[in-house]
């Protein structure tokens, strides 16, 4: 075993590190552009990848279903290192079966996905390991749920128990409306609606914590904020992510150590106590109440778009993060290192996003976006065909840029929007309006 360590880091020293990345969207392109930085890693094989990792030099884009595990074992018995992005493939067990073949991959296994594929049993989780959290309560049963809501009132929180693409969360200002909510949640859901999560509607600020575990040990990376509705002024239907900035002003460093101790870490020890290995990130959805910092949700994966925020601060190399992740040397592994500054990235989607939108219509610019200072263009709903870089998702483009201060950051991301069109697209004029009137929160 030691001897095999040696030849690996051995050849990571010489840059022949070669990183498999699950996934298609702009947090895949983010992931795989920062490996690329890195001195050691010598190719990034995108599966499926979009239109930007085909473009990306270094990086080659493999068309195989995100599903189809077997496929993906075989892709990468070469490789050093897997990340996985998406949740769906963690919550199938992807990671279980890459581990099967001795495959090093970094993401929890089916068991410790749970914790985002499952609502209720992430808050019996947290309920176990006292970590501070909405009260609330599950229910299957349409009837009793309607009780629930007229008994408790509203403003009141209604949650699609399974993954619902970040789109599974009405907050409710009236009874009628949380009745609707529940009312609708199987016929919009599918099978996550089946069982659903009520909660309390907590008030405060959010913010995105995502910390990076190997099981053992647990450190968080900036903060980050996500804009999660579709219209400005956070107005409108919930969306997987209009934009991020980071970090947030908002927390201190006391504060990061408060949800150090007493969210991140008795979260990772209740998951060791069901037997559960979890490597790979653990993300915390928080919300700063009046009493202190509660979680709202865990989810199991890189957060999208605060991924596309954070990693342009990020010094340390991504790779040798996430390979202590996967061989449990991140106790002994350096602090992590960040640039000093600020990052921001705004959202453009398709018309008619989080709802029916066109496919198809052919973007321009991006080049030109990528020539002023500290932009990067992350693409997500785009492929390439026949050279011509089309619209293919509801969220095309994640498009982010960095600098000393907020001002500057965001300031040259919407420049960089101005620069790229396409047919109909559509984005928030007024990502980290909090941070430029001076506080977080809404």
């Amino acid at each position: 075993m030691k001897q095999s360590l040696l030849v690996k880091l051995f050849e990571r020293s010489e840059g022949n590190v070669k990183v498999l990345v699950v996934g298609s969207g702009g947090r895949e392109h983010a992931l795989a552009w920062k490996l690329l930085q890195s001195d050691t890693v010598r190719q990034v094989i995108c599966v499926p990848g979009n239109g930007g990792t085909a473009r990306l030099a270094g990086c080659q884009n493999l068309p195989l279903s995100v599903d189809d595990f077997e496929e993906i074992a075989q892709a990468a018995q070469t490789a050093d290192l897997v990340v996985v992005g998406p949740e769906v493939p963690l919550a199938e067990g992807i990671v279980d079966h890459l581990r099967s073949k001795n495959i090093p991959a970094f993401g929890p296994t089916k068991a410790g996905a749970q914790i985002e594929a499952s609502k209720s049993w992430a808050k019996a989780l947290m309920q176990a390991a006292r970590v501070p959290t909405a009260k609330g309560a599950t229910f299957t049963n349409l009837e009793a749920a309607k009780a629930y809501i007229q008994d408790q009132g509203a403003p009141i929180v209604i949650k699609a128990n399974g993954l619902a693409a970040g789109k599974g969360v009405t907050v409710a200002t009236t009874v009628e409306q949380a009745l609707a909510a529940v009312a609708a949640a199987q016929g919009k859901f599918g099978a996550a609606g089946n069982q659903v999560l009520i909660e309390e509607c907590l008030t405060g600020p959010e913010v995105s914590v995502l910390a990076i575990t190997d099981g053992l040990t647990i450190r968080p990376l900036l903060p980050a904020q996500d804009h999660k509705r579709i219209g400005e002024g956070d107005t409108g239907e919930n969306t997987g992510g209009m934009g991020a900035y980071a970090p947030v002003p908002l927390v201190t460093a006391n504060q990061m150590a408060q949800i150090q101790q007493e969210i991140l870490e008795p979260v990772l020890k209740a998951l060791r106590s069901q037997q559960i290995d979890y490597r790979g990130v653990l993300y915390a959805g928080l919300m700063f109440t009046p009493a202190g910092p509660k979680v709202i949700e865990f989810n199991c994966r890189f957060g999208d778009p605060e991924t596309q925020a954070i990693l342009p601060l990020l010094e340390t190399p991504l790779d040798s993060l996430l390979l202590a992740c996967v061989e449990q040397r991140l106790a002994e592994f350096p602090a992590i290192a960040w640039k000093p500054g600020a990052s921001a990235c705004v959202v453009m989607a398709a018309a008619g996003y989080p709802g029916a939108y066109a496919k198809g219509e052919e973007i321009t610019g991006i080049d030109q976006a990528e020539q002023l200072a500290n932009v990067a263009v992350f693409q997500a709903g785009t492929q390439l065909q026949e050279q011509k870089l089309l619209t293919e998702g509801g969220r095309v483009l994640g498009v982010t840029a960095w600098g000393e201060d907020f001002d500057q950051a965001l300031a040259q991301a919407y420049a960089a929007i101005d620069c790229i069109e396409f047919n109909g697209s559509y984005y928030r004029r007024d990502i980290g309006y909090r941070v430029r009137l001076g506080t977080t929160t809404p």
